[in-house]
């Protein structure tokens, strides 16, 4: 990784690089339609395609979640209906939005890597430079827009997948019944939470899907640098999740 920031003309190169290209992302489209088109053609590989795998994982991390809260708690004499109001704060506020798209940064960003990187490498960007198209905002533009469209509804099913999970968890294993479970979820209940678990998610999905179209965008070379693009892909992207992870929770948490 510092090889290739040195190499590519260090670290404010890229940054200002970087910059350009979003601000290009926003440029008057030539053919709305085409636009529109292809944002669902993204909203529906982002979204749909990234519907299981947040199932999957969030169900788990709840339930995991839910027991280890439960078995801490057993030796102690907070009620066990706590278990629940901890499950569903620590869901809300941490888990479903970064968790989640800590995944969706290995999932979405290298596809998008890899898949920018192939048209750049095949000469597909250039042709359409050719032909007048502003490449930028044709290509990254409606990848970013579904990203912050269908990210945030993905971290909601993720929250709400989590906290069932808890719920299946805990009952099963005998720690809480799914009576005080629920009560404790229904305890306390602060819509602020909501709104910042939003943020977090809009953020994210902004954030991992611009690095990612970054660095397959400007991939360049041998085939063999799709590989490495995608890989730094998920690395760039998984770190500026977690560090706006920490901006947004210490100025949101205040």
């Amino acid at each position: 990784m510092a090889e290739y920031i040195h190499a590519t003309g260090g670290p404010f190169f890229h940054i200002g690089r970087y910059m350009l290209m979003i601000k290009r992302c926003f440029a008057k489209p030539e053919r709305a339609i085409m636009y529109w088109k292809e944002t669902m053609v993204q909203m529906n590989n982002i979204g749909v395609g990234s519907l299981a795998i947040i199932l999957l994982i969030s169900f788990f991390i709840g339930a995991v979640s839910a027991v280890q809260f439960a078995y801490n708690l057993s030796a102690s004499m907070v009620p066990m209906e706590f278990v629940g109001l901890i499950v569903k704060e620590s869901m809300i506020l941490e888990l479903a939005p970064t968790v989640s798209c800590l995944i969706l940064g290995g999932k979405i960003g290298s596809n998008l890597a890899s898949e920018l990187g192939t048209m750049r490498l095949t000469e597909q960007i250039d042709a359409l430079e050719i032909m007048g198209v502003n490449t930028i905002s044709y290509l990254v533009g409606p990848k970013l827009l579904a990203a912050v469209t269908m990210i945030p509804i993905l971290v909601v099913i993720a929250a709400c997948t989590g906290i069932y999970g808890g719920m299946l968890a805990g009952s099963l294993s005998g720690y809480v019944s799914s009576t005080s479970y629920i009560q404790g979820v229904l305890m306390s209940f602060v819509p602020y939470n909501i709104f910042v678990m939003m943020i977090k998610s809009v953020v994210f999905g902004f954030v991992l899907t611009s690095v990612s179209c970054y660095q397959g965008f400007y991939a360049h070379g041998s085939a063999i640098e799709i590989g490495k693009a995608s890989t730094r892909a998920v690395v760039l992207s998984c770190v500026m999740v977690l560090f706006a992870d920490l901006i947004l929770t210490w100025l949101l948490l205040r």
